[in-house]
């Protein structure tokens, strides 16, 4: 089992900053890549980013290409989503996923933490 519990959303406005944290407990040594997924009301769960815990493997979703940044700290087992520029399109419920796989499919995590909210104002 893995354990995976979010953080740092919150209200920004358009053009903002927000940083996500996603620490991670259990057994980590079995999963291969970490991501990120974001789901707005309405809207299917849609791939966001992820990293290896190596570092050496990094996908982002085209959207948020050169506005978001995934990183890890190997330390505490955390994951962080730096998050610039924000659109109003970017709000959601954003979720930290791990996977023993290098996939951006959902279906393909297998555990998935609670969610934490980012709203976006215009």
């Amino acid at each position: 089992q893995v354990q995976l519990v979010e953080s740092g959303g919150g209200l920004v406005q358009a053009g903002g900053s927000l940083r996500l944290s996603c620490a991670a407990s259990g057994r980590t040594f079995s999963t291969y890549l970490m991501g990120w997924f974001r789901q707005a009301p309405g809207k299917e769960r849609e791939f966001v980013a992820a990293i290896s815990w190596s570092g050496s493997r990094i996908h982002y979703a085209d959207s948020v290409k050169g506005r978001f940044t995934i990183s890890r700290s190997n330390n505490n087992n955390t994951v962080y989503l730096q998050m610039n520029n924000l659109k109003p399109e970017d709000a959601a419920d954003y979720y930290c996923a791990v996977s023993a796989r290098d996939s951006v499919v959902a279906d393909l995590y297998d555990y998935w933490g609670q969610g934490t909210q980012v709203t976006v104002s215009s």
